[in-house]
């Protein structure tokens, strides 16, 4: 297909199909919204100018687990905009519906550019390969050959996330540290009830989106990358007293993950 027809589809499409269909599983403390409050959106909505996130015209719903903890893991619902060829950013959410929350944000860069990153900063990048090939990274509403293609383009890239609301633990208000996120590498780490309850919800079937992606190249994994599998555990230092326990302690601290 032709790139420009292509991503006219990406444009067009994506904004109106394949969302309100995840709520947020967190519910926050405060007053209902009061009629002055509604007013100011409404006129916010209609008169201020927001360029900024109108520009998040691609929607990628994936999965994600807390770096040197496999087992916690999370939906992940992508709101990206292309900088250019070879960079992305992504606003992520806990679920495509009005009650949404934000999670933390994704950058996503080139294979290109991922090679110049120091040795230290790449620790901090997973791959995107083992995502697009299984089926596991989808484009909600996207027809299959527009998502194809753009899964042609994901695929050799390499993303580096934090999550500053752990949805999963904290079902009030974002607290604790931010969080480094990893990708899955292979079959069997990520939780089956979680990829079929996604499928269910979006109407697909990641068997037959890896059936269809079996063409698109497999681009080897650049060294740095995933440095999870070697014992590369890096996160911020936990707060004193807090609950999570994915973070490790100590500023960036790199330990062997506990067997």
């Amino acid at each position: 297909m032709n790139q420009a027809i292509s991503w006219v589809l990406l444009l067009g499409i994506t904004a109106g199909c394949g969302g309100e269909n995840t709520s947020s599983n967190v519910t926050s403390p405060g007053a209902e919204k009061s009629g002055k409050t509604s007013v100011l959106e409404a006129g916010a909505s209609a008169i201020q100018d927001k360029t900024p996130v109108n520009k998040l015209n691609i929607y990628l719903d994936g999965f994600h687990f807390y770096n040197g903890q496999q087992q916690g893991q999370m939906e992940a619902h992508h709101y990206c905009a292309k900088l250019n060829e070879d960079v992305t950013q992504c606003v992520i959410f806990d679920g495509n519906g009005d009650s949404a929350k934000i999670m933390g944000v994704e950058y996503i860069i080139s294979e290109k550019l991922f090679k110049t990153l120091p040795t230290d900063e790449k620790k901090l990048w997973h791959s995107h390969r083992y995502e697009v090939k299984s089926g596991e990274l989808i484009a909600p509403g996207l027809p299959n050959v527009a998502e194809h293609e753009l899964m042609e383009q994901v695929v050799s890239t390499y993303g580096k996330t934090w999550h500053t609301w752990h949805t999963d633990q904290d079902l009030d208000l974002p607290l604790g540290s931010p969080a480094l996120m990893m990708g899955f590498t292979r079959d069997g780490q990520l939780n089956p009830r979680l990829l079929r309850d996604r499928d269910k919800r979006f109407g697909v079937s990641t068997d037959d989106k890896r059936k269809n992606r079996e063409d698109i190249p497999l681009p080897a994994i650049q060294s740095g990358a995933d440095s999870w599998q070697a014992g590369e555990i890096v996160q911020l230092p936990a707060l004193t007293g807090h609950k999570h326990q994915h973070v490790q302690q100590g500023s960036f601290s790199e330990s062997k993950p506990k067997k």
